[in-house]
């Protein structure tokens, strides 16, 4: 069992999500009164493959309207539900500008603008899509976050189609909260927000990013010793690519200089202003 905050990992479960959203999802919508049994899924992949969607789709009897930039992906999705008249498939490339933002997507279809769940998992410019958002209220959002950034960092990516780096919960979680929305669970690496005004019907008494992640197992530490000398710990690792990250290779000083500053003697003081000098002319970098 987790704790009183975090009570809706309770229901964790995967049929073909990633990290339990299936059954997270699944318990919101138990909760949430006036339900339209709409949903919005971006990339969608194939419309399977890790899909926060596919179980409201098949089991729940949801009409979605699933978007698919790559082609062969968008193929097998079409094929996927072929037969199913209640999913509208779309091969689009969803972004910021006003001519592909999900706005001018969505108005297309016949899904009503307080639908009731948008995901959001497209590898990086999650947040400027969401924040591009703004004719349609979904009562729930599902979007990835990078969880090698700790829980107090601020970082958005660039706001650029060709750049992949993800963007802190702690960034999202502020932008949901000026578009109204709350935070009410927080998985590997998805976090999901209920419009505020359902809020108080999941008895969450501190929904801080504090207290409802549970796991901080990707997140990388780095500090420096007194001498200057980097250490890592945690994760220490690039989790996508399965490299470690190597203490030696981050270290900025020179061995002879890595100690306390008071304890150089005159040879290591001149190293040092000179080693500086060099820094200040971008000369290692």
């Amino acid at each position: 069992m987790t704790g009183s905050n975090t009570w809706l990992l309770d229901y964790a479960e995967n049929i073909v999500s990633h990290d339990g959203e299936d059954g997270i999802i699944r318990k919101i919508f138990e909760i949430i009164p006036d339900i339209d049994k709409w949903c919005v899924e971006f990339g969608a992949y194939d419309g399977k493959f890790l899909s926060n969607t596919y179980n409201l789709i098949e089991n729940q009897e949801y009409s979605a309207v699933l978007i698919e930039s790559d082609q062969t992906r968008f193929n097998i999705l079409i094929d996927s539900y072929k037969n199913n008249g209640r999913v509208i498939p779309l091969n689009k490339m969803v972004g910021f500008a006003q001519d592909n933002n999900l706005d001018s997507i969505l108005k297309n279809t016949p899904i009503p603008e307080n639908f009731d769940f948008l995901s959001i998992d497209i590898d990086g410019n999650d947040y400027h899509v969401w924040d591009a958002v703004k004719n349609y209220k979904p009562k729930v959002v599902c979007i990835e976050y990078n969880p090698t950034i700790p829980n107090e960092v601020e970082f958005i990516q660039p706001k650029d189609m060709n750049v992949s780096q993800g963007n802190s919960i702690l960034s999202l979680t502020k932008l949901g909260e000026s578009k109204g929305y709350k935070l009410i669970a927080i998985t590997g690496c998805n976090a999901l927000y209920v419009d505020e005004k359902y809020f108080n019907l999941f008895n969450i008494s501190d929904n801080s990013i504090q207290a409802l992640r549970c796991s901080s197992k990707f997140i990388t530490h780095i500090f420096s010793g007194f001498d200057g000398t980097i250490f890592l710990r945690g994760h220490s690792g690039l989790p996508w690519h399965d490299i470690l990250l190597s203490e030696s290779k981050v270290q900025q000083l020179p061995k002879i200089l890595r100690k306390c500053p008071n304890f150089y003697n005159k040879f290591q003081v001149f190293l040092f202003l000179k080693y500086q000098q060099l820094l200040k002319k971008n000369f290692f970098r």
